[in-house]
């Protein structure tokens, strides 16, 4: 079966994952020209992150990368990726919001934790989505 929306949707995933990966690596690797963006706050607030959510923060970009491009593959195993990029996506942000101290509520903008709930919520719509076209025999 042919869903003429797979490709547009599959590469705008792409594009916006492919964003969540930049933003996780020039973090990561401590690229001064991106983290000088940052405040101070919000630095030691991702500096002080537990190795479960630096691994968490990992599954939530790298499963949605990949399950993009498993989308664009058609492999019904996209919904599955893009699952556990969520399960990652919801422990990273229980975390920052929850647990850290200080919060995400605390030092984050109101730029950065808009971009945080849409995050979440393009999350849950490719995971609807892939499953949707799992059950249409769209991704085999």
């Amino acid at each position: 079966m042919r869903a003429w929306h797979l490709w547009l949707v599959g590469l705008a995933s792409l594009f916006w994952n492919a964003g969540g990966a930049f933003d996780y690596l020039m973090t990561r690797l401590s690229m001064d020209s991106y983290t000088s963006l940052m405040t101070a706050a919000q630095r030691a607030h991702i500096d002080g992150f537990p190795v479960w959510v630096n691994a968490g923060w990992a599954i939530a970009v790298w499963g949605a990368v990949l399950g993009s491009v498993m989308l664009l593959l058609r492999s019904r195993l996209a919904g599955s990726v893009f699952g556990l990029s969520l399960v990652g996506i919801v422990a990273t942000t229980a975390y920052g919001i929850g647990l850290a101290e200080p919060s995400a509520l605390e030092v984050g903008s109101p730029v950065s934790l808009a971009i945080s709930g849409a995050v979440v919520l393009v999350a849950i719509l490719l995971l609807l989505y892939a499953r949707a076209m799992t059950r249409r025999g769209v991704l085999s």
